[in-house]
């Protein structure tokens, strides 16, 4: 199996990367003054989750893909951000406001259930695994209750089924011939 990737293909597919850095970054600066282990667990997986779904677009030179997680992580975003300042919801002890719903838990998942959709869930696997521990580390930082774990993980489920289709395998080649009674099916794929 044998990877090229073309530096001229990255950089045309890398134009929703500097929107993303910049939620992540904003997500990032906000959580990461919490001090506890279980908190930094959700403050890694907010970073890292996307950060791999937008990564596996770049290297499979899916432009498409692309454009579908930033499509999906911006809704998903506005969505999260829009019922967190209306609602205002305190946060469980008294831990601040804007708790409903969790902006980690829909941010990881939206991200897991893109690479879900998009290349199959084995591939997915890890990334849900991810998303499922930052889910519970903001309800055992204290940070969300039930309620706005559930509430961010379908709002970020449901961003990328608005936005994602199936990852179509452009270089996966079919073939049927016979010749002189003999038959021969043939199968290519292009890495």
């Amino acid at each position: 199996m044998i990877l090229i990737l073309d530096l001229k293909t990255m950089l045309k597919h890398l134009f929703g990367l500097p929107i993303v850095i910049l939620f992540l970054l904003f997500n990032f600066q906000e959580s990461h003054a919490q001090n506890r282990g279980i908190e930094t667990t959700s403050d890694i997986g907010l970073i890292v989750v996307p950060a791999a779904a937008l990564t596996i677009t770049l290297i499979k030179g899916d432009g498409q893909g692309t454009w579908q997680f930033t499509k999906g992580f911006l809704l998903n975003q506005a969505v999260t951000y829009g019922l967190k300042v209306s609602i205002n919801k305190p946060r469980p002890f008294n831990n601040g406001d804007n708790s409903f719903p969790s902006g980690h838990t829909s941010t990881t998942f939206q991200a897991a259930s893109f690479i879900h959709k998009r290349y199959g869930f084995k591939y997915s696997i890890p990334a849900y695994a991810i998303a499922g521990l930052t889910a519970f580390s903001r309800v055992d930082a204290q940070k969300h209750d039930g309620w706005d774990i559930l509430a961010g993980a379908v709002i970020g489920i449901g961003s990328t089924l608005i936005f994602t289709t199936e990852y179509q395998q452009e270089h996966m080649e079919l073939n049927f011939s016979k010749s002189e009674g003999n038959y021969l099916v043939e199968f290519k794929y292009k890495f």
